[in-house]
């Protein structure tokens, strides 16, 4: 059986901040990286914007201020991002604070798809160039801790110490993990909303702030902005069952006027805390996947604002060229009626939220504008940590979106960070 000192599963933002880490505080170490994936994963991958501001992608669980920007500057050092500028935010900010709303401002790095993807080649490869052995389509199956092994579906491996780092799309294999290592866990909590198109001119904050963030009462906020080549795309999901689902995502390119489109989308999403007796916020949110695929016909919804408003629903000639004057970037969606698929509640707060931005930035509410539904956030695993290091038992540590532990890229590289401090004590 092949050993290592440290076993890496996962190779998105949190696992390489742990690498790295590791690196830094242990000399001559053995470490191991694997991904079920044929390429590094991650968000790194889709748009790759960072925020290096607290509380954004800090939940309050695990995060306190001090703490977070402590671990913002170990990140920042590392990453060395360009922070974009910003102007003008004044105005949108006393038209937010007087209907009860914020935007908050943050500082934000944007490399677009591609600049994500040379980023994430040029940090692997710097990773093995420190000896680091990383394995790629290799898919970790299940965990014997008493005699530290994995088993994956091409060998078993032995470690000392192993950090376990999936991401959101890892939401079930992390629950299994936890089931093998007796490990509680709550799973209350997720956000459902829709992601918003439209054009620049009905949203130039954009011009000035590139992905504004404003916060709603009822706990609704937007979301990864996206502007200049922007598209909606969609993720595809599985549940336990075998349904086959699809929430709907957003990115950009690189600035380059070349390849504007024109387009500016945003998701704008309700987190829902559950209480007893709801087993699994993770199965109500495949639920809500599933039937909006049911409805769709296997494929996410879309609506036009103006249709919404009259209470109608969209169909394929309503994507014409008179007031609805742009095609959807994401085409591969069925014109619908959301109301029918999102529970009224969610979407009572959901447009609350709209008109009040419509008012902040008059425009959003165009007929033309198109809300695509479900965006669904899958990483509301909350498990029992023994320290703050993310340990869940003695040697095997969490960290990254799918664990709760964070929300965005340099949030889970910061707990990648925070693990890794954890593993270097116990080796």
């Amino acid at each position: 059986m092949e050993k290592y000192d440290v076993i890496i599963v996962g190779t998105g933002p949190a696992g390489m901040g742990a690498a790295f880490s590791l690196l830094d505080l242990k000399k001559d170490i053995s470490i191991l990286m694997i991904d079920k994936a044929p390429v590094s994963t991650g968000g790194m991958r889709n748009d790759c914007k960072m925020n290096f501001t607290y509380p954004i992608g800090f939940p309050f669980e695990y995060w306190d201020e001090a703490t977070a920007n402590r671990y913002l500057e170990k990140v920042k050092a590392f990453l060395k991002p360009d922070i974009l500028p910003k102007s003008n935010i004044g105005i949108y900010q006393m038209r937010a604070e007087k209907l009860g709303c914020s935007l908050l401002e943050i500082q934000q790095t944007h490399l677009g798809t591609d600049g994500g993807l040379r980023l994430i080649q040029k940090l692997m490869t710097e990773l093995q160039e420190k000896g680091v052995t990383i394995s790629l389509r290799e898919e970790m199956l299940s965990i014997n801790n008493e005699q530290k092994f994995i088993t994956t579906d091409m060998r078993e491996i032995g470690y000392k110490t192993i950090l376990i780092a999936p991401g959101r799309h890892g939401f079930h294999f992390l629950q299994d993990v936890m089931h093998q290592l007796d490990v509680g866990y709550m799973d209350n909590i997720l956000d459902v909303g829709i992601r918003v198109e439209t054009r620049i001119e009905h949203y130039p904050i954009v011009k000035d702030y590139y992905d504004p963030k404003f916060y709603f009462p009822e706990k609704v906020r937007t979301f990864c902005t996206n502007s200049g080549n922007a598209h909606v795309v969609k993720e595809k999901y599985v549940t336990e069952r075998g349904d086959i689902w699809y929430s709907v995502n957003g990115h950009a390119y690189a600035a380059d006027a070349a390849r504007n489109n024109g387009l500016v989308n945003f998701a704008i999403l309700k987190t829902v805390r559950f209480t007893q007796p709801l087993a699994s916020g993770q199965e109500f949110a495949e639920h809500l996947g599933v039937m909006a695929a049911l409805m769709g016909g296997g494929k996410p919804l879309m609506q036009r604002v103006g249709d919404f408003r009259l209470g109608k629903r969209s169909k394929v000639a309503t994507f014409n060229n008179d007031l609805y004057d742009f095609e959807p970037s994401l085409k591969d969606c069925c014109p619908s009626d959301i109301s029918l698929a999102m529970p009224s509640k969610i979407l009572r707060y959901i447009w609350s939220g709209m008109k009040k931005l419509d008012t902040i930035i008059p425009g959003i509410l165009h007929p033309s504008t198109i809300m695509y539904y479900p965006e669904i956030k899958l990483y509301a695993n909350k498990p029992e940590y023994k320290d703050d290091r993310f340990q869940v038992v003695p040697s095997v540590f969490f960290a990254g979106d799918g664990a709760g532990t964070s929300r965005g890229i340099t949030g889970a590289w910061a707990s990648g960070i925070r693990a890794s401090e954890g593993m270097a004590e116990y080796l």
